[in-house]
């Protein structure tokens, strides 16, 4: 090549190179990911503070039930979730809604190391359960947490649906729910004046329920009376026998928590219930005392479970004479 031809070539190289440095390094002024996704970040408030999200997470892990809820609700199927805490592993009115989803471990002891291997677009829990762990998740991907569990679904179920960029149907589906306890409500008119009694019964220990949990607020929601002793907001108290009373109403509606096939919780049940005191309750006496499905119940606490406990109870209540 000639003198006069290497000058020429020497502008190009030079181009080349501003060029291909230009391309590697990225602008200063914007974060990687939304250059790299043209999506814009949205800020997301919840119990920990305020968390960035980029565009419409894909990528989804779920570190409790009610949240698995909230997003079957919302048309997503995660990533990862925590196991049901009844089922093997996923709850009977979602497990066919949940496969090939992995288990990472149970609301009280999430699986780090699965959970990053998984890389996921965001992380969603509660501060209730996974509060120490918040800076690990963090570090993984943009994590969200609700304040708590049990009263609070309708809360945390549009928390979800603004992390994930679901705003819109998250109020379709709540704007359903609404209108199922209008209808429910207005089916069973004056029976909704009944008091509705509710309780827990577990090996060797009876519980309470009064209205500051899950079915007391669907109960709430649908305007049921509660006995005197049981209208607290309030999530729950243990009971000893001389306090079955407390029990009575005109419908009792009470959860066995026999796991894998255990059957002490229905023993208490039964014991209590068939004791003197038990006897002598206005509900055993009437016969309107129901063992309930405790995963919808209780334990679940999303928006499907709510939907599947107010037809349980427009058909139990169908069936009832004031």
């Amino acid at each position: 090549m000639g003198k006069s031809k290497k000058w020429m070539a020497l502008p190009l190289l030079l181009i080349m190179s501003l060029l291909v440095a230009a391309c590697a390094k990225p602008n200063a002024s914007q974060p990687p990911e939304e250059k790299s996704s043209g999506a814009p970040v949205r800020m997301i408030k919840h119990a920990m503070g305020d968390t960035p999200v980029t565009g419409t997470p894909q990528r989804v892990v779920v570190l409790t039930n009610q949240g698995t809820e909230s997003l079957l609700e919302l048309g997503i199927k995660p990533v990862a979730a925590v196991k049901s805490w009844i089922g093997e592993p996923w709850f009977d009115h979602i497990k066919d809604k949940m496969d090939g989803v992995k288990v990472i471990g149970d609301e009280t002891q999430p699986n780090l190391e699965l959970i990053a291997s998984l890389k996921p677009d965001i992380i969603l829990g509660t501060k209730v359960r996974h509060e120490k762990i918040y800076p690990q998740l963090s570090a993984i991907a943009p994590t969200v947490f609700t304040e708590n569990l049990g009263d609070s679904m309708i809360e945390n179920f549009e928390l979800v649906a603004k992390a994930l960029n679901k705003e819109a149907e998250g109020k379709a589906a709540l704007d359903n729910y609404n209108k199922a306890i209008e209808q429910t409500k207005a089916a069973l008119g004056d029976k909704t004046k009944m008091r509705v009694s509710l309780a827990r019964f577990q090996p060797g220990k009876v519980r309470v329920y009064y209205k500051n949990n899950f079915a007391g607020v669907v109960l709430e929601q649908l305007g049921f009376a509660r006995p005197e002793a049981q209208n607290k907001d309030k999530f729950t108290d243990d009971l000893t026998t001389e306090q079955m009373n407390v029990l009575d109403g005109d419908v009792f509606f009470y959860f066995t928590s026999d796991r894998k096939g255990e059957t002490d919780a229905s023993k208490t049940a039964d014991e209590w219930l068939k004791s003197p005191l038990g006897q002598n309750l206005n509900v055993v006496k009437k016969q309107r005392t129901f063992n309930v499905n405790e995963a919808v119940w209780n334990t679940s606490g999303g928006i499907i479970a709510a939907k599947l406990l107010v037809e349980d109870i427009k058909v139990r209540f169908e069936k009832l004479s004031l």
